[in-house]
């Protein structure tokens, strides 16, 4: 068994896709087995959240004790990971891979992690305390390197440009997911929430002179029917910016050689 501790003293080759586990004598408990157990925890975690996901909690979930859990992991953090690594699945790279260039795989591929991330709460404070290196993780890092490297761009630049895109991405869903849990924490819809947020501060008089400059986009903003056809016009538009900067510095190399 892998102890948390022995972890600790290397963080940076500890996962759970790097070590070897030595498998258990006897049999497990009938009916149990390690994708049941992941399928849980992500229903568990996408519930509600990170800070209640436990060994006992999630054995109480599947019906078993929590030793049962031992059978097929060690920790909290190797569930974690085979969660993680199991959403990532949820990337269509079938779809990507059918798409007509790099632009619409790249479009496909923002739109889809920024689904995920926004479906999977929990998914943003998890992902940089991983390596994040199961199977469909590294999938998708890999289809991402293979569309940013048809864009033409030299092998230097093209980290950059991932990270561009795909920070960029992290971080829209992140703010999106999380305003979408506080509008559910305080029992109302994001549109209720963000036209009651907003009246909030504008009607405050302590504020009237400093939010009069944003008058006209709040105003833009607060007057569509619903909050999620701004995230997807923001976010198309934003995403197009990007790509539209990739061309221009990929015409910039040519140029220059």
């Amino acid at each position: 068994m892998v102890k948390a501790a022995d972890r600790a003293k290397n963080p940076a080759r500890s996962s759970v896709w790097l070590e070897k586990r030595a498998a258990r004598s006897g049999g497990g408990p009938a009916g149990l087995d390690r994708d049941r157990i992941v399928a849980a925890s992500i229903r568990m975690l996408d519930e509600e959240g990170l800070a209640k996901l436990s060994m006992r909690k999630l054995a109480t979930e599947l019906g078993v004790t929590a030793m049962s859990l031992y059978w097929y992991v060690d920790t909290k953090d190797d569930i974690l990971e085979y969660a993680m690594d199991s959403v990532y699945g949820e990337i269509d790279l079938a779809a990507v891979d059918a798409a007509a260039d790099w632009r619409d795989r790249i479009r496909l591929l923002a739109l889809d992690y920024r689904r995920m991330l926004v479906r999977h709460g929990w998914m943003s404070p998890s992902a940089g305390q991983y390596l994040n290196i199961g199977p469909n993780a590294i999938a998708v890092g890999q289809k991402i390197h293979d569309t940013v490297a048809e864009t033409g761009l030299s092998l230097d630049r093209r980290p950059s440009a991932m990270s561009a895109v795909f920070q960029f991405v992290y971080g829209y869903g992140t703010i999106e997911s999380q305003f979408g849990r506080r509008a559910a924490e305080a029992g109302m819809s994001q549109d209720e929430f963000y036209v009651d947020s907003v009246n909030a501060f504008r009607d405050d008089p302590a504020l009237t002179e400093q939010v009069e400059g944003l008058k006209e986009i709040l105003d833009e903003r607060t007057s569509h029917d619903s909050l999620s056809v701004v995230w997807d016009r923001d976010f198309g538009y934003a995403l197009d910016v990007l790509i539209a900067g990739i061309e221009v510095m990929v015409a910039r190399e040519a140029e220059g050689a």
